[in-house]
């Protein structure tokens, strides 16, 4: 027993303890100093020294790693003398920024920078997500207390103590990151750098909120000032997900360098590569797990770099460490509410719901790239509402060409888990549509045996229905088991065992049952036909005998065609109508 114990202890001690990924860690210096397993995009740092850019602006979709990134860039370029005195050089210790050389390396640590996020913004008034503003810049002031007594000016000291305070106007706010800079530029004597995470959510909100005015209003001198007549400062970097029009709030910058989804520099910044996956996924054993990951979260193309949905991996191979076999699931699918989706669905017309149904089934769309877009034309410009999917992740580019002046992008779905997104919004878009459709005459047509009515109702709703599957059975199945399972005192079976097979569909009350077989047509023409095979089949295998054992006697039988939207319905005994 003994030496069972011994070797249990010797194996133990040999298994390498593999570091946990980063659920629910976002910000760089908590994950180094936790040991949670890095993905190392610390070349950022050289790249931003290498171009020398004044403001860059990097829109990537949610989840995408924004946050971690800027956090990582405080850390590496913020002089902590003042504020924590922690020395943060080690945390980029065997990292690759540190094997770029000294010449890198001797900016770490080296500048005074303002840190905010507006992640938090988002609440249902302009005064709720205003003051949530101003709490976020006063806690920067409150963090650089310090310099604030360094200052000349009575003047600056006092609007800095307003700040502070939660007590300035918002003209004070609007022009308070200038304010820092010039304040940290007189203690420090080296201009700050800015870093703006999640810049826009607080413009999303607002639109969606209905109060995008007001927020601009607010939002347009407070970027200005900071990052258009900042004579303080060094560089900043912004984050979020749109490039919002300059027109809107970046007027006048001309300094604003656009690092968006098409744009080839920084690419591989955000979301995982194919080699840092793989990487990933041999650290963890989990390598026969690399197409099933490619397939539900890669696809995304950045710049000329095709990446993966790092929030989607990190879940999906946390929880295949605890069970190998668990199925994917839509992960970043479930961090939003997805509105974008549900308005563009909502707001379908029949050639919106034909553009729809093509990406669903696997195509591709052609649409005129828009990068510079305000959320308050979205609903307003067609053209708006599609570049917004592509830039916040919902689409990828396939292809870009140039018709005239114009830029065109080719776009589809990236992966199953968008894929997913889609069904499940079009699945509660149409059950809400048949929420507020009256279906008696449709329901009476069905039990009455009047196939006309049955036939009308049912195309019309086809009409209004977004399918991806025409022509698959499957598809249409789902649909009517979607409808008919809202009838009141009747209970849907589907492919339930009856006679010698199974029928599609059978629809029974206390009375009376309804068999229905459903046959997709190649054509138009065919459809006569394909009820006439259901109708046989219904007969050569005996559907209807379990429902005469159970004692019903009023037993009908319905043959249903379907050819893209339209249908065809032949009932038992009867010629066609």
């Amino acid at each position: 027993m003994c030496c069972i114990f011994s070797k249990l202890v010797i194996v133990m001690e040999n298994q390498e303890i593999k570091k946990p990924l980063p659920i629910g860690r976002s910000f760089f210096d908590q994950v180094i100093e936790e040991g949670i397993y890095y993905v190392d995009k610390t070349l950022f740092v050289k790249e931003l020294l290498d171009k020398k850019t004044v403001v860059a602006l990097c829109t990537r979709p949610r989840r995408f790693g924004k946050t971690l990134n800027q956090t990582m860039l405080k850390c590496f370029f913020e002089d902590t003398a003042e504020v924590g005195g922690q020395d943060t050089r080690v945390l980029f210790k065997g990292l690759k920024i540190e094997s770029a050389g000294e010449r890198y390396m001797e900016h770490q640590g080296k500048y005074p920078v303002i840190f905010l996020t507006f992640k938090e913004a988002k609440l249902d008034s302009f005064e709720s997500s205003y003051h949530e503003l101003k709490s976020c810049i006063a806690k920067e002031f409150q963090r650089h207390d310090y310099a604030a007594t360094y200052t000349s000016k009575m003047v600056d000291l006092e609007q800095f103590e307003r700040i502070a305070s939660l007590k300035g106007s918002i003209a004070d706010y609007s022009q308070s990151l200038m304010l820092l800079s010039k304040i940290l530029y007189d203690y420090h004597g080296k201009k700050p750098i800015i870093l703006l995470d999640e810049y826009d959510v607080p413009l999303e909100n607002a639109w969606s909120q209905r109060f995008y005015d007001k927020m601009v209003n607010f939002i347009r001198p407070l970027m200005s000032s900071a990052f258009k007549d900042n004579p303080y400062l060094q560089f900043a970097v912004i984050t979020g997900c749109l490039r919002i029009s300059k027109e809107s709030i970046f007027t006048g910058l001309n300094n604003l360098d656009v690092i968006s989804i098409l744009s080839e520099y920084y690419d591989e910044y955000f979301g995982f590569t194919q080699e840092e996956v793989d990487l990933i996924l041999q650290y963890y054993g989990l390598e026969t797990k690399r197409e099933l990951l490619r397939d539900w979260y890669n696809g995304y193309l950045f710049g000329e770099r095709e990446v993966y949905n790092p929030w989607s991996v990190i879940h999906a191979i946390t929880n295949w460490r605890k069970k190998i076999d668990k199925l994917p699931a839509p992960y970043w699918a479930n961090t939003s509410s997805n509105d974008i989706v549900r308005k563009l669905i909502d707001r379908a017309d029949s050639e919106m719901r034909g553009v729809l149904e093509t990406l669903m089934a696997g195509g591709t769309i052609e649409k005129e790239v828009h990068e510079d877009i305000t959320y308050d034309e979205i609903e307003k410009q067609p053209y708006n509402l599609w570049n917004f999917l592509f830039f916040t992740g919902y689409l990828k580019n396939t292809g870009l060409r140039l018709e005239g002046v114009k830029r065109m992008v080719k776009l589809t779905i990236p992966n199953k888990e968008l894929q997913y997104v889609y069904e499940a919004k079009i699945e509660d878009w149409f059950r809400k549509t048949l929420d507020a459709k009256n279906l008696d005459a449709f329901y009476h047509a069905i039990l009455s045996g009047d196939v006309e009515t049955f036939r009308r109702e049912l195309t019309s709703l086809l009409t209004v229905s977004i399918s991806f599957m025409d022509n698959v059975e499957n598809f249409y199945h789902g649909f009517m088991v979607g409808i008919l399972s809202r009838l009141n005192n009747y209970r849907v079976k589907s492919n339930r065992e009856s006679g010698d097979g199974r029928s599609d569909l059978i629809m029974y009350g206390e009375n009376d049952a309804i068999i229905f077989e459903l046959k997709p047509a190649k054509t138009f023409n065919e459809m006569p036909l394909e009820c006439d095979k259901a109708l046989k089949q219904i007969e050569d295998n005996n559907y209807e005998a379990y429902w005469q054992d159970e004692g019903y006697t009023n037993i009908l039988k319905y043959g249903v065609a379907f050819y893209k939207k339209k249908c065809f319905i032949k009932k038992a005994d009867m010629t066609p109508q």
